[in-house]
């Protein structure tokens, strides 16, 4: 029998199997039912979803106090962010609630990855962002719309999203933690502050230089000096900047300072003064977080974000280095998900627990349909779910050429044994 058609009869197995855990869910919908939320945000950030308290022996075993940890989960980084959130949940004992920010296309495949084994008693809430929110305020290229990604931005409206909440900490999706979360929340901030960074000039980076502008650690790497209007802020340009993928907010102090509406100020200046520095691509969410806390924020440990591990495929710390780290960063354009990345290993045991252990029946399927429609538009790529792949009729003759517009992206076949295994 041809790869073809044993890929086409896999496929047919797969069809059904989906059909019946399709019936079975309706069967047993109350058990999958989310506490739903009210007083919906003016920002556009409406509550989708709480998952009500854990069992009484968890709730024991962990703390009382509640930790709120924002994340945003897009579509294209799903499995970054899950992989975040089960490094956070696996390392406390504490009573981590995590915010999820994601746009609504996203939602229903956020909650098929939750429902992992790892992840079931985890507490979260989903939030939809709406990107209208920033209408004037960021400078969408209309040669590249895809390159506009509203839920970078999610970070500036932290009260939005744990309105009750006095302290919270955001995270990016590309990090994983090491350590008990709980001491990075505990992290003292000064009088008048409203949030804790950790500077770029601190002893665990490296400094880059770039033509023409210093390095990436200075202010003048992230704004342009030559506008009058940097000028007149009489900011320091060899100040070092900080990274904001990782920090600790005061949400009280937030909201007193109206931190969300001085950052919407320097977003809306930019896109008609152009004030960011075009020297770095670095990130435009960057600049006006430096504008606005100048001077103005504390630090954190330098081990709560050790950073640039995506900055290239090279290793530029010590496996004891990193082991010791209490949170990594693959800030940069190398993500442990591509496989190219340094340090990936540590990622993916994050990853595999949440992925691949077990292969659940329902998450694989509903991933398997989803991956085989996006293969099909993109003619080839991976699904990273149960070591699936994705194949095509090409020979290796066409050098891994796609020839054809049939491409299958299916569980190796002893995933789908495993997935019959489980069903009945």
């Amino acid at each position: 029998m041809t790869l073809r058609k044993v890929n086409i009869s896999i496929l047919i197995v797969a069809v059904v199997i989906f059909l019946l855990v399709i019936h079975h869910n309706f069967l047993s919908l109350s058990e999958f039912l989310r506490r739903e939320l009210s007083d919906p945000s003016p920002l556009g950030l409406q509550p989708i979803d709480f998952i009500p308290a854990a069992p009484q022996r968890l709730a024991d075993e962990r703390n009382d106090k509640e930790i709120s940890v924002v994340i945003a989960a897009s579509d294209e980084r799903l499995g970054g962010a899950i992989a975040a959130m089960n490094s956070i949940y696996q390392n406390t004992r504490a009573n981590v609630v995590f915010h999820i920010v994601t746009l609504n296309d996203t939602v229903d495949h956020l909650r098929t990855w939750l429902r992992s084994p790892p992840l079931k008693n985890m507490r979260y809430r989903i939030l939809d962002f709406d990107p209208r929110v920033l209408e004037g305020k960021v400078q969408v290229d209309p040669q590249k719309p895809d390159n506009f990604k509203p839920l970078t931005f999610a970070r500036f409206y932290l009260p939005s999203f744990v309105p009750h909440a006095e302290k919270a900490i955001y995270v990016d999706d590309d990090v994983i933690v090491q350590d008990d979360i709980v001491e990075l929340y505990n992290t003292p901030l000064k009088p008048g502050h409203a949030a804790a960074f950790s500077d770029d000039c601190d002893s665990t980076s490296s400094k880059v230089a770039v033509r023409g502008a210093g390095n990436q650690y200075n202010y003048i790497g992230f704004l342009d000096y030559k506008k009058e209007t940097i000028r007149k802020l009489a900011m320091k340009a060899n100040t070092c900047s900080f990274n904001p993928g990782v920090f600790v907010a005061n949400l009280t102090e937030w909201k007193l300072q109206n931190i969300t509406k001085q950052l919407e100020k320097w977003m809306a200046l930019n896109v008609v003064e152009e004030l960011y520095s075009k020297t770095l691509a670095g990130s435009i969410t960057t600049p006006p977080l430096l504008i606005v806390f100048y001077k103005q924020h504390s630090s954190i440990d330098p081990m709560w974000n050790v950073r640039h591990l995506g900055s290239s495929a090279g290793k530029r710390y010590s496996s004891q280095f990193v082991e010791a780290a209490k949170l990594l960063h693959w800030n940069g354009h190398f993500k442990p998900w591509g496989r190219t990345a340094s340090y990936a290993e540590v990622w993916e045991k994050c990853q595999l627990a949440v992925q691949s252990r077990p292969c659940l029946l329902e998450h694989k399927m509903m991933h398997l349909f989803r991956c085989s429609s996006e293969m099909h538009r993109s003619k080839g790529g991976s699904c990273h779910l149960c070591d699936t792949r994705c194949y095509s009729s090409s020979t290796t003759e066409n050098k891994g050429k796609i020839s054809t517009n049939e491409h299958f992206c299916l569980c190796h076949f002893s995933c789908v044994l495993l997935l019959f295994t489980q069903f009945f």
